[in-house]
């Protein structure tokens, strides 16, 4: 049964069925994977194309990356003030043209400035889409509702590496951008189209310095969302890690093909997808804090043995490949956890909330990108076991410590 809408929003705006809010949040979701994983194969590709250095191909990742969280900053306090609707028409039309821009691109430093705006302008949907759970849904079901729309965004993830890889054998990487322009076109006709404003009462003063600078204070101060705002990071760094490193780990230094390096990361995918699925399950029958707990132990257990695999040296595929799937399935119950509940408690200034809870994660994701471009050297798998490791650990401390302490939201069960 669809989750209902909250009484301020169902009252101000009943156009939209909850089914088409789901597949809305879903497809602007899921333009972020896209953006990602569905060029991950062409990475070496793009290397050898521009007869570049390994870390100046991963900073056509980590650019984008940058400009996605930093962007928000400024979409987030954007759409507070003038609703989810014009954020959301002007980003989507910038990321379009961005990612032509990324397709068309002559030298490495275009494409890296091309992929740098193009995170910019994702940063407009994503945050929006995650602003729209709060604006619709009461707290206590926003975790289920976001568990739906992200199933939708493991669905694109699965496809988009096998796709990915499929391109670049028979089109070449130009292809990847192509495509992801393709998507972000069919995003943008879908918001003009059907999207009706979600953002019941607009306010007035949050584009004002003095009053921004005490919203993102009373945000950043509030222990539920330090508690799921941590959580969101640590298990998107440890995905980011393996995002940004396994071409390089599994198809240079264990031998995976490129196509059979697309289908491990669509496997990766469904994983997420049984993740969300367990997610549902999970809140149907205990609170988000017990729920992110078992989840927490998941993220350990799968990370040791992903950590010990490389210390032994391990030169099997399946050594790294199948704890993360563990791994995956413990993501897809600690995102949609971590991010409804880190907006929660702040309905006046979802999109505000939104911003910072997207901004930390990519700050950090960009710093994970650089480390590992820095380390990446084609031989050892330990760069990305080593980080995978690190952040599965933090993971666990977070839903331990900080979310059983503080991550009760009003609205729980």
């Amino acid at each position: 049964m669809s989750a209902p809408l909250s009484p301020a929003a169902a009252q101000a705006q009943p156009a939209m069925s909850p089914v088409l809010v789901v597949v809305l949040l879903g497809l602007l979701l899921g333009l972020q994977p896209l953006a990602t994983d569905l060029y991950l194969p062409a990475l070496p590709s793009i290397q050898a194309a521009f007869s570049t250095q390994v870390s100046q191909v991963q900073l056509t990742l980590t650019a984008f990356l940058l400009a996605f969280g930093c962007s928000q900053l400024a979409w987030g306090p954007l759409s507070d003030r003038f609703g989810r609707r014009p954020i959301l028409l002007a980003g989507m039309s910038i990321y379009v043209l961005a990612a032509l821009g990324s397709a068309s691109a002559e030298t490495m430093e275009s494409l890296i400035a091309w992929r740098a705006l193009q995170g910019a302008s994702l940063g407009a949907g994503v945050m929006c889409a995650r602003a729209m759970v709060r604006d619709l849904f009461a707290p206590h079901l926003g975790a289920q509702v976001m568990s739906k729309a992200l199933t939708g965004l493991g669905v694109i993830a699965f496809l988009s590496p096998v796709s990915g890889s499929l391109l670049v054998d028979s089109l070449g990487w130009r292809s990847t951008m192509q495509a992801q322009a393709v998507m972000g076109a069919l995003a943008l006709l879908l918001v003009a189209l059907r999207f009706t404003e979600t953002l019941a009462r607009t306010n007035p003063t949050a584009l004002q310095p003095l009053a921004l600078a005490r919203n993102w204070i009373t945000i950043v101060r509030h222990p539920g969302f330090q508690s799921y705002q941590l959580l969101t990071c640590c298990t998107y760094a440890a995905l980011f890690t393996n995002l940004a490193a396994s071409s390089f780990t599994y198809i240079h230094v264990l031998g995976v093909s490129r196509t059979g390096y697309g289908l491990l990361m669509g496997s990766n995918a469904l994983c997420y997808i049984a993740g969300t699925f367990l997610c549902r399950w999970l809140l149907q029958r205990m609170d988000v804090r017990r729920a992110v707990q078992i989840a927490g132990l998941a993220s350990l257990l799968s990370a040791t043995a992903i950590g010990i695999a490389a210390l032994a040296d391990a030169r099997s595929l399946w050594a790294y490949a199948l704890p993360f799937y563990i791994f995956q399935i413990a993501h897809g119950v600690h995102m949609p956890c971590g991010q409804s509940n880190a907006i929660a408690p702040f309905p006046q200034s979802a999109g505000t909330a939104s911003a910072l809870n997207g901004f930390t994660m990519m700050l950090i994701a960009f710093a994970m990108g650089h480390w590992l471009g820095l380390h990446l050297d084609g031989q050892s798998t330990r760069p990305m076991a080593f980080g995978i490791w690190f952040w599965g650990v933090c993971t666990a401390l977070v839903a331990w410590g900080l979310v059983r302490r503080h991550g009760r939201v009003d609205g729980h069960r």
